[in-house]
């Protein structure tokens, strides 16, 4: 929503200024000056990105307007998976975990938890966590390591279409300087006749920086700063997890293992100590019934 609202507030200042200033606002609307900068920006950006990176940015771009992919209520909900993995493991041993990894949507502790089954990136990362500790083949320092590794590769791959944005919009005022130069061309062809035309050309010209500018500082440059925070916010699902089995591990309680992994969590989005005690209590209290 800050997106749009943002997009909005940018929009009524810049041109809204303009006109205030007694500005005409169709000497702004220049359709060939905007094809160039657009469409070379576009062109670029499929050039030096795969497929994936270029399907993902728009996805992502899109899905912005829609809020973060984790919630508060989607934190309580991984906590109290969390809560129930351990309980197991500290009941029935590591062992009683394999039907659980083996299928998770046939297991009763993920099946309690659909929002979170649906996702299928997160639902795999606790799931080869779990084989490697089923395995025993692992200590706590060396898991921790081998998550290090997993979370540095997913949060590059997570940020690559935001990075693959921003340079799009660094090359913004690039284009809008072509734009401008081939209005200057077409000006310098139109030397000895109307001079009323010269002048629309050079306005023309003009507004095509203007319209780089306004598009890198204004739109696709913070849209890249967004699309960058949004993967740093669902990042903080994954490194919790990673704290709460690293926990786990070197034998702490369950209660005391997803604590843990609660302050893994930022301020504005961790739930607090009381929500997370109702929230288990209510899970296990439908569970029972």
């Amino acid at each position: 929503m800050l997106v749009l609202v943002g997009s909005l507030v940018v929009l009524v200042s810049v041109l809204g200024g303009y006109l205030l200033s007694h500005g005409h606002l169709m000497a702004l609307w220049q359709p060939y000056e905007l094809i160039i900068i657009a469409g070379g920006a576009l062109g670029a950006f499929f050039i030096g990105n795969s497929g994936k990176v270029v399907k993902t940015a728009f996805k992502e771009a899109l899905s912005l307007a829609k809020g973060p992919n984790y919630r508060r209520q989607d934190y309580l909900d991984l906590l109290s998976l969390m809560y129930d993995i351990f309980g197991v493991m500290r009941k029935e041993g590591v062992l009683g975990l394999e039907p659980h990894i083996d299928d998770p949507h046939s297991s009763a502790i993920f099946s309690a938890y659909p929002r979170l089954l649906a996702d299928h990136h997160m639902v795999e990362f606790i799931t080869d966590c779990l084989r490697l500790i089923v395995t025993g083949s692992m200590n706590a320092h060396e898991l921790e390591q081998l998550l290090e590794v997993e979370l540095d590769t997913h949060h590059q791959e997570a940020a690559a279409p935001s990075s693959a944005v921003t340079k799009v919009a660094d090359a913004l005022p690039g284009f809008g300087i072509v734009a401008a130069v081939l209005g200057i061309v077409t000006t310098m062809s139109q030397l000895g006749g109307d001079t009323s035309k010269i002048g629309e050309h050079i306005a023309g010209a003009l507004v095509g920086t203007f319209l780089g500018i306004l598009l890198c500082y204004g739109f696709v440059g913070p849209l890249g700063q967004a699309m960058e925070n949004r993967a740093m916010e669902d990042g903080l699902a994954f490194e919790c997890v990673k704290v709460g089995l690293l926990a786990n591990l070197r034998g702490y309680n369950p209660k005391v293992a997803v604590e843990f992994a609660r302050k893994a969590l930022s301020v504005h989005v961790r739930p607090t100590f009381a929500d997370l005690e109702t929230h288990l209590q209510n899970t296990h209290a439908r569970a029972r019934a």
